[in-house]
């Protein structure tokens, strides 16, 4: 309906329909289809297969060529711009049912499509069904204008099949249907003197080279096997598996559909061609139709957008820039918005286009008529490898290059890479914070160097159940024949989205063992539809990635269970738990090396002589997940990591988003690790296409720490503690790993409320969030825990995902994402308040409550704008001895000298406008609470 919309309102303005028009009859009359069939109207889930007999046509012995074709009565020398190939076994009952459909689709009448039979025998032919093909042949070739010839081989296929397909009679003798075709000629008024002189003589031989001559055609071309019946419609290729049928109603149905959808035009164009340079007597209906099929054939095998445009009816007078090229066999129209990022990407390619193809161009300039800011944000250039990169003296390749001139020298950049989608890219080399890049700190060439690396491609996929929501929670796993489980994830409610993390090859797809896998069995790909398979055979085979669609079913009586069971009270919650080791949720997924891990994790386990010291903890491990972005704040984090190790006796690992960190940070973190006596880990997951991306890194960081809590760790991780990089620890975090959530997936610490100071900056005691929030505390979001156990079974991340596609659209909303969509959301995703000592911070809080802090938080003062390095000396006394610990360590690892610090701490009342100054540290502190 959605999609008939725009179409309704149009006809509505129009006056076309009225207040007395049954809109249902109306659209049905002018667009619907009487009959419904499968193979024919896809549902969008498998593509059609097209392919092009452009080649067959123009190639000089081709069997196409030599075909001849059926047509309706008094049709023969009219255009026919649809062609029906049957590709037919005659040695089979449903190969023969195809072809008298064939002519019954003929003999009911059709205007503008003709049909040609191309014989595709299983097995070696029988005498009986050469002198069959031998007749059928000669009937088309040679009467095929006659008024009875579709009676006469709708009769001879009944006879034919009645006589040697149903009963079993000599395959030998083939006397019996000779006689008939004699008969049944003088029937329907064909000669049959002609056939009475040329059958009985036939050639058995030549018949059965010309078998194999159409069965290597349909091998190569049309990619059918021999035995197989098959519809091609000027190019698109149906299969007709076993238990299907066609029918001549069929026939009708695809002959109207492709027609309207891909031909007609087609047609229309080649009817309006003057042929001067070509002999009129080869100008026949047969040739145009020809041309017809090989050219909508040809056009169908391309990709093509369903949206299009007419750009020669704009009016550009003024605002157009037009280059012209009287020699060129391109014309490009193009539509830019000049002060948009997308504009920035075009206008690359465009450049690339002129200086390499040569078109003539026409460059309409479409600018926002009213900006309150300005809309760009970055500089932008466009790298593609082109034939200057090689050099015309020597073997030397220069490789692609994007070169920035005139960049301003105090304004602090950032550098990032613009790549495709289902690219994994991160910095390998980098001296410099790539994050925080000031020119005038660069000396004196004034240039920065970074090494890039395509770690991995994403192979992303779509899961849907026929008449089902996606079966959500569905747990797939990715590996090779021998190792069948290298990389694994579940699948999302939103469009039933999956991703994994591959490499080029040869991939099987499966369910993994468990729950997964005792309900559901994975559809067969094709038009069968009724057969189930094990896996599903993937090939990575370019840098483009690929895109799955795959279809599951419930197992025979398993179609009313649930696939996500879920736990309805702690002490089931709790028993859970312990009884995971024979539980689905850990019988699966043992993620870790390749999702998630991926790379990062075999250079861990290659690097054994790394292994993490005990240091005397004992007892469960405690899961803490952080992410930082910069040397400033990864800084913070090696501060953060110390903090909870000198104060926590259990075993701790960290997790880390991969995304943003330095090459210095992850070349020191495993000497950490060794060092300090702690596990981590770097995880990865890239945005989907279909979600609402942010433009900012800071916000896209923000993002990462709350829309994907549910597929970034591993199945078998029950609960995680997110600690902010700019945290500082004072107590035992298994006392929060192990606190009781009664039953809710998130726990954060609302926000403190005794700095009466602060109180009109506290936005949520008033206007909409005080309307929203309805008595509930706003939550900060530097600390909280997540139990993953209950996140997923409650969908939490869907329903997270949701209100962020509905709120980001608006650039209003969400000004602080990471902390305002779990406390917009907390009516459905439940937040346990944890109690106010967890977290403090000076903002907010104030001093009195600062004895009892577990942990202090270097939250930005929206009063003073104290530096965040400067603030964390005066506020956090452990802080300095701390910080000073780290940058040694880092130092000793990475060859380098550090100076000792001499600095002195400014009290917060002679912070004035130091701000100003402080504009190389962060931009996330800007933006933080």
């Amino acid at each position: 309906m959605n999609d008939e919309l725009p179409r309704i309102q149009e006809q509505v303005y129009y006056g076309q329909i009225n207040s007395h028009t049954d809109v249902l009859d109306k659209f049905l009359s002018e667009s619907g289809v009487q009959r419904y069939n499968a193979k024919i109207i896809a549902d969008g889930k498998v593509k059609p297969k097209f392919v092009s007999l452009c080649a067959s046509i123009l190639a000089k012995e081709s069997i196409l060529n030599d075909l001849y074709y059926l047509h309706s009565p008094e049709t023969m020398d009219d255009l026919k711009p649809v062609t029906h190939l049957l590709v037919v076994d005659m040695t089979s009952k449903k190969g023969m049912k195809l072809l008298r459909e064939g002519i019954r689709y003929l003999i009911s009448g059709s205007k503008i499509a003709r049909v040609g039979v191309l014989f595709n025998a299983n097995k070696d032919a029988t005498l009986p069904s050469l002198v069959f093909m031998k007749a059928f042949e000669m009937t088309t070739s040679s009467y095929s204008h006659k008024k009875g010839v579709l009676q006469f081989l709708d009769q001879l296929c009944s006879f034919y099949e009645q006589e040697y397909i149903l009963a079993s009679v000599d395959t030998k003798s083939y006397q019996k249907i000779i006689d008939r075709v004699f008969q049944l000629a003088d029937a329907n008024g064909l000669p049959s003197k002609a056939y009475e002189s040329s059958l009985p003589g036939f050639s058995a031989e030549n018949l059965t080279s010309y078998l194999n001559k159409v069965a290597q055609f349909l091998f190569r071309t049309i990619g059918v096997e021999s035995g197989i019946n098959a519809v091609v419609t000027n190019g698109r290729v149906i299969q007709l598996l076993e238990g299907s049928t066609f029918l001549s109603h069929d026939l009708h149905l695809l002959e109207s559909l492709e027609f309207k959808q891909r031909i007609k035009h087609i047609a229309e164009i080649i009817e309006e061609i003057k042929w001067d340079d070509v002999d009129p007597d080869v100008l026949t209906s047969k040739f145009i139709s020809d041309v017809v099929m090989a050219i909508s054939s040809s056009s169908s095998t391309r990709d093509r957008s369903s949206e299009s445009a007419r750009f020669e009816i704009l009016s550009a007078e003024y605002s157009a820039v037009i280059m012209q090229n009287e020699h060129a066999s391109i014309h490009i129209d193009a539509v830019i918005d000049p002060l948009s990022s997308s504009g920035q990407k075009l206008s690359a390619l465009l450049r690339i286009l002129s200086k390499y193809v040569q078109p003539s161009m026409r460059l309409v300039l479409n600018p926002v008529s009213s900006l309150a800011d300005l809309p760009l944000k970055n500089y932008y250039r466009y790298v593609v490898p082109t034939t200057d990169d090689f050099s015309g003296t020597d073997h030397t390749v220069n490789g692609p290059t994007a070169f920035f001139s005139n960049m301003p020298l105090s304004k602090t950049l950032t550098m990032n890479l613009d790549v495709p989608e289902p690219w994994l890219v991160q910095p390998l080399v980098a001296i410099h914070d790539l994050d925080n890049i000031l020119l005038e700190n660069l000396a004196e060439t004034r240039t920065l160097q970074a090494v890039f690396e395509l770690e991995a491609l994403v192979l992303t996929g779509h899961c849907s159940e026929k008449d089902h929501e996606p079966p959500r929670g569905l747990q797939l796993i990715l590996g090779t024949r021998n190792t069948p489980h290298l990389v694994d994830t579940l699948v999302m409610a939103n469009l039933g989205y999956w991703q994994m993390k591959v490499f080029p090859g040869l991939w099987y797809l499966q369910l993994a063992p468990g729950r997964s896998n005792e309900l559901y069995v994975m559809r067969e790909d094709g038009e069968g539809g009724q057969d189930s398979t094990l896996s599903k055979r993937i090939t990575i085979d370019d840098l483009r990635g690929k895109l799955v669609h795959m279809e599951v079913k419930k197992r025979k009586g398993m179609e009313r269970e649930k696939l996500l069971v879920p736990v309805d009270d702690d002490d089931s919650h709790s028993t859970t738990k312990k009884g995971s080791q024979n539980g689905w949720n850990s019988n699966i997924l043992k993620w870790a090396s390749g999702f998630i891990g991926g790379k990062d994790q075999s250079k861990k386990e290659a690097n054994s002589s790394l292994e993490p010291k005990s240091g005397g903890r004992y007892g469960k491990t405690i899961n803490i997940f952080s992410v930082a972005s910069g040397h400033l704040y990864e800084r913070f984090l090696k501060i953060m990591i110390l903090s909870v190790l000198k104060n926590t006796h259990r075993p701790v690992k960290f997790w880390f988003i991969k995304n943003y960190l330095s090459p210095q940070f992850k070349d020191v973190i495993p000497h950490m690790a060794h060092e300090y006596g702690f596990e981590y880990e770097l995880i990865t997951y890239k945005w989907p296409t279909w979600l609402h991306k942010q433009k900012e890194k800071q916000r896209i960081i923000w993002a990462y720490k709350i829309l994907f809590l549910d597929v970034i760790f591993p199945l078998a991780l029950e609960k995680v503690i997110f600690v902010d990089a700019d945290q500082i620890v004072r107590t035992d975090m298994g006392e929060l790993y192990d606190m009781d959530l009664k039953g809710r997936p998130l726990a954060y610490t609302p926000f403190c409320d005794n700095n009466k100071d602060m109180d009109g900056y506290r936005f949520w005691k008033q206007g909409f969030w005080k309307d929203h929030l309805r008595g509930r505390p706003y939550h900060i979001s530097a600390l909280y825990v997540v139990d993953l156990v209950k996140f997923r079974e409650t969908a939490a991340g869907d329903q997270l995902r949701v209100f962020y596609e509905t709120l980001s659209k608006d650039p209003n909303s969400l000004s602080n994402l990471d902390q305002d969509l779990p406390n917009y959301a907390q009516h459905m995703v439940p937040i346990f308040s944890l109690p106010q000592e967890w977290l403090w911070c000076e903002s907010w809080c104030g001093n009195a409550t600062k004895s009892k802090a577990k942990t202090i938080d270097l939250c930005n003062n929206p009063m003073t704008k104290e530096p965040k390095l400067q603030g964390a000396k005066r506020i956090v006394t452990e802080w300095p001895d701390l910080d000073l610990e780290a940058r040694r360590f880092t130092a000793k690892i990475l060859g380098e000298n550090i100076e000792e610090p001499q600095e002195q701490i400014v009290p917060p009342h002679q912070i004035e406008s130091t701000n100003e100054d402080s504009s190389s540290e962060d931009n996330e502190s800007k933006a933080e609470l």
